[in-house]
This record gives C-alpha cells, sequence and structure tokens, in this order.
C-alpha cells in the first residue's frame, strides 16, 4: 500500500495527464483555454514539490539531500521553461516526452513520493498533505514568445535529457 503523499501526487499526475489530453484532444491544434488549466495546474504541482514535499523530507533526514532531488529540480525548470512560449503541438511533444518519464521516477518503487512517505512517517505525511491541499494557485505570466524564451526552452529540455543519460 502506497502511503499518502504517493497516492495525492499520483492523482494529481493523472489529472493533469488528463488535462493535458483534453487540450490536445483534435490533431495538430492545441486548445489554449484547455491548455491553461494544464499550465496553471502542473506549476502548482511543482511548487508543491518543490517548496513543500522536498524540503519537508530533506528535514525528515536530519537536512539530508534527497538523492534523486537535484535532477527533479532540473526537470522542473525545463518543464517550466516549455510553458513560457504558447504552446504548439512540438512543445506538447516536448513536454510529453519529458513529463512520462519524469513522473515514472517520481512513481516508481524507491521514487520521490515513496521515498518521502518513508522519510516523513505516516502522520507526518498525512499533516503534509492537508498543507499541500491548500497550496495556493501559481499566477501565471503571459506567454512569452521571444527568442531567448525558446531558446531557454529548447536549452533547459536538453540539459534534463541529458542529465539522465549518465
Amino acid at each position: 500500500m502506497k502511503g499518502p503523499l504517493f497516492r495525492l501526487f499520483r492523482d494529481d499526475h493523472r489529472r493533469l495527464d488528463a488535462l493535458l489530453g483534453r487540450a490536445t484532444a483534435a490533431p495538430g491544434h492545441v486548445d489554449l483555454a484547455a491548455f491553461a488549466d494544464f499550465r496553471a495546474g502542473i506549476l502548482r504541482h511543482i511548487g508543491m514539490e518543490e517548496k513543500v514535499l522536498i524540503p519537508a523530507a530533506r528535514r525528515a533526514r536530519g537536512g539530508e539531500a534527497l538523492p534523486i532531488a537535484a535532477k527533479l529540480r532540473v526537470d522542473h525548470g525545463a518543464i517550466a521553461a516549455l510553458l513560457v512560449p504558447t504552446p504548439t503541438p512540438a512543445i506538447v511533444e516536448d513536454l510529453r516526452s519529458l513529463l512520462g518519464p519524469h513522473n515514472r521516477r517520481e512513481e516508481e518503487d524507491g521514487g520521490l513520493y515513496e521515498t518521502c512517505d518513508d522519510a516523513v512517517g505516516e502522520a507526518e505525511a498525512e499533516r503534509l498533505v492537508v498543507a499541500l491541499r491548500r497550496f495556493p494557485e501559481v499566477p501565471l505570466n503571459a506567454y512569452n514568445d521571444g527568442p531567448l524564451a525558446l531558446a531557454r526552452a529548447q536549452e533547459t529540455l536538453a540539459l534534463a535529457r541529458k542529465q539522465w543519460e549518465r
């Protein structure tokens, strides 16, 4: 039986996958209104992991960093960078190519969520779930299609992919 943190984040992955699917239901087209729901949700999800989950596990481990946390942070940066330009089918494919392996690494046996549940213990995990459910929405900026934003998105995507090759 997986712990409460695992279940919360796994279920959120499923919700986000469904939102992205809705945004891309028409082949070759991205529904911007539906994508906005995905964008807001994934940025909130990343914030929950970076600001609450990972720090709580680190504290529970006496300040010892989670071995996978740095790599996941690089992935999170790439995901966020891909959300800066207006979404296109190509950008969505890049997002999916990153999200699939990223989510598996978080959900697999010994992955981020199981490690966090184990580190904090069941009572603290339940308390964190309550706090995480109240985590605020992330304010969204307008899309930026400038050359620097597009270059940064591709740069961070390449870095995220490369880090897992080692």
